[in-house]
């Protein structure tokens, strides 16, 4: 996963704008044509480590991944208040975006051109005879996994999209209408079901990292729980249930020290490289205050603060959870400073020098740092997100009792007072107020889009503005329910593709 692209002739075509001339622009040592790359084993390495490479923004910048994708996939939710003296993702946490934001096509960017990565990949991989079949076979699996992701956050962000499953140079034949949700979600069950029977369990601790069966069965699960088949959903996260671990560390998750470890079940690779190309990420400089020399690009919300400080231990005091999440005003909370070396500040020594009472701590490590910017891992789904899952799906299949169990495994693992007693209305209405914002807080693409699941569903329908006025989202009465339950097709991408017919309301 490490693997340095070099001399990579590798042709980037997702959809119209997003294939930019910057991604044929690449450094050519060797005199590489797209007809002499693919023939060699380290080709195909070279080509789906490019694939990986998207999940850090279509242009590879670690402003555009932050500054751009993060808050397009987060900002609306509850769990967070937005800078607003920050541009960044401002239109969109106040339910004010338009279609040629930068956000959205950002986001649209970033999948479609992981897609035409992936696309080319499945196309050539299968046609180099100098490497192993089962290594080829392998390598394809991995990119019908990260094409599956990627149609994911496309159908769950702006629901009708363009559904293109081969690779194309002439960008004329990218210009195709949007396809139904039903024919996305289709084609993500296809490609992860196909990926799940062929990626291995493991990899060797060089390519550790890479996309395993076992995340192709989480995605599957989480694909299945997203469109209410709770039967099936229940049944893939069962098949993983035990073969991952949670931390012994809650914080562990999010400071670099546990990068693909025994929670890890898929993640966004940092290397914290410069060499070849800048393997860092801002976001330990975006979460902390000024008072530490951070940006505070954004903040836990009144709500999630609220929320957090209820998740008690069994004698009273904050849970591991608590404290592993937000830097507060609280004796035991610490947030590590920019120095060199870092060293933990207690809250005392900086209270009365900031903006906000509260802060995000998850993250604001100072492993694997190099400059202000780090480069550890972020984690897509973690073993804690699948047991929150499975309980999900498992209550609704009614079994209330053992999904509980499946909930305490992840409170005990913060030292949080177990639960007992809920009925299935009850432990579902906790599941989506209490104990996944309270785990899985601020993390990437997770809270807007369980709001958004909950909208769309049929189980115990979430009306999405109420929800956000209770929870004193600023700006909630903006929220229109039938237009910003989904981004706007990018105006960028109309307007060099008539077919596409804009999203509702925008």
């Amino acid at each position: 996963m490490k693997l340095k692209i070099a001399a990579l002739a590798f042709f980037s075509a997702t959809l119209f704008t997003a294939c930019s001339d910057k991604f044929l622009e690449l450094d050519d040592k060797q005199n590489l044509t797209e007809n002499t790359f693919w023939s060699t084993r380290q080709h195909a390495l070279q080509g789906i480590t490019a694939t990986y490479g998207a999940l850090q923004a279509y242009d590879g910048s670690k402003w555009t991944w932050f500054e751009s994708v993060y808050t397009t996939l987060n900002y609306k939710g509850d769990d967070i208040d937005n800078n607003k003296n920050e541009p960044y993702g401002k239109n969109l946490a106040a339910f004010v975006n338009s279609a040629d934001d930068n956000g959205a096509w950002s986001l649209w960017a970033t999948a479609y051109t992981g897609i035409g990565r992936a696309n080319q990949v499945i196309a050539k991989v299968p046609g180099i005879a100098v490497m192993a079949e089962t290594e080829r076979t392998q390598i394809v699996g991995e990119a019908k996994f990260l094409r599956a992701y990627n149609y994911f956050l496309l159908v769950n962000g702006f629901e009708n999209v363009p559904l293109v499953l081969t690779f194309e140079k002439d960008i004329t034949k990218l210009q195709v209408p949007q396809s139904p949700k039903e024919a996305i979600w289709a084609q993500i069950e296809k490609d992860l079901t196909e990926a799940e029977a062929i990626l291995p369990e493991t990899y060797p601790a060089e390519y550790k990292g890479r996309a395993t069966k076992g995340a192709a069965k989480a995605m599957l699960g989480k694909m299945f729980l997203f469109q209410e088949k709770w039967a099936q959903a229940e049944a893939k996260f069962r098949e993983i249930y035990g073969k991952y671990a949670l931390n012994d560390n809650f914080a562990d998750n999010f400071n670099g020290t546990k990068e693909n470890g025994p929670e890890s079940i898929f993640e966004i690779q940092w290397s914290g490289d410069r060499t070849v190309s800048d393997e860092r990420h801002p976001f330990n400089f975006e979460v902390r205050p000024g008072a530490l020399d951070g940006w505070e690009l954004m903040y836990p919300s009144d709500w999630l603060v609220q929320t957090l400080k209820n998740d008690k231990t069994d004698t009273g005091g904050y849970s591991d959870r608590v404290y592993g999440t937000i830097f507060f005003d609280d004796p035991n909370s610490y947030m590590w400073d920019l120095g060199t070396p870092a060293s933990r500040i207690p809250y005392a020594d900086v209270k009365g020098t900031m903006v906000r009472q509260v802060y995000f701590n998850k993250y604001a490590y100072p492993n694997d740092r190099s400059g202000a910017y780090v480069g550890y891992n972020i984690s897509i789904i973690r073993y804690a997100d699948v047991l929150l899952m499975l309980a999900e799906a498992a209550n609704e299949n009614n079994k209330t009792a053992e999904a509980t169990g499946f909930v305490n495994e992840v409170r005990t693992r913060a030292k949080a007072k177990l639960i007992s007693g809920l009925g299935k209305d009850q432990l579902r209405e906790h599941i989506r107020q209490v104990e996944r914002p309270t785990e899985l807080a601020m993390e990437w693409g997770i809270r807007w889009f369980d709001l958004m699941r909950w909208a769309r569903g049929n189980t115990a329908k979430l009306n999405v503005k109420g929800t956000l006025q209770a929870h004193g989202k600023p700006s909630a009465a903006n929220y229109v329910e039938d237009k910003h339950i989904r981004y706007p097709i990018p105006l960028k991408e109309i307007s060099v593709n008539p077919l596409l017919k804009q999203n509702h309301l925008y």
